[in-house]
């Protein structure tokens, strides 16, 4: 049986305003979602520089911690621990059976690595912003099609990994070329 992967055609339009909503919610962070009644509202101590949302390590095992583990209902309690819609990736379950995947490696090491690219010095000028922020978010895109490319075995999705590839390091070069023609640093 011969697989024909199918051809995906995407707009540019279409694969930034992607891109925009991502870094959107990235940006909004937890001050963006609504407040619900009887929610634990956190004083800046726990955010990071200029009020950007930050992992508070200090607070870990805290009596705080302790009243999110004891909720009474079966809701799940938010908490600061994952912000937007790419927190969660690089959590490690320290009873992790995949610890001796080579490929789950990968993929966490690219996560870890994009994640922290992404937290950028904002400028203060939203376009700037936005593309300072796809550049990493597009890069982490390429390292994870790669790692798929080195341990993955499905042929439809290594085009799309190779597809990816290559659409998103397009998108790097105009986002940096548009950077450096509007007066910005690229890094």
């Amino acid at each position: 049986m011969t697989h024909i992967p199918a051809v995906r055609t995407r707009p540019a339009v279409a694969t930034i305003l992607t891109g925009a909503a991502l870094v959107a919610a990235l940006l909004a962070g937890p001050s963006a979602m609504a407040e619900s009644p009887g929610e634990d509202h956190h004083d800046e101590a726990h955010h990071g520089v200029n009020g950007d949302p930050g992992h508070d390590h200090d607070h870990e095992g805290s009596e705080e911690d302790a009243d999110h583990e004891g909720a009474e209902n079966d809701e799940q309690v938010p908490t600061d621990d994952h912000h937007g819609e790419h927190g969660a990736h690089g959590v490690v379950d320290e009873d992790d059976e995949h610890a001796d995947n080579p490929a789950v490696q990968a993929y966490r090491e690219v996560n870890d690595r994009m994640h922290q690219d992404m937290m950028i010095e904002f400028t203060g000028d939203p376009d700037a912003d936005f593309a300072r922020g796809m550049i990493p978010h597009h890069q982490g895109a390429i390292d994870m099609a790669n790692v798929v490319l080195v341990h993955g075995e499905d042929e439809a999705i290594r085009d799309l990994a190779r597809e990816i590839i290559e659409a998103q390091e397009e998108e790097i070069a105009f986002l940096r070329d548009w950077l450096v023609q509007h007066g910005f640093e690229t890094n």
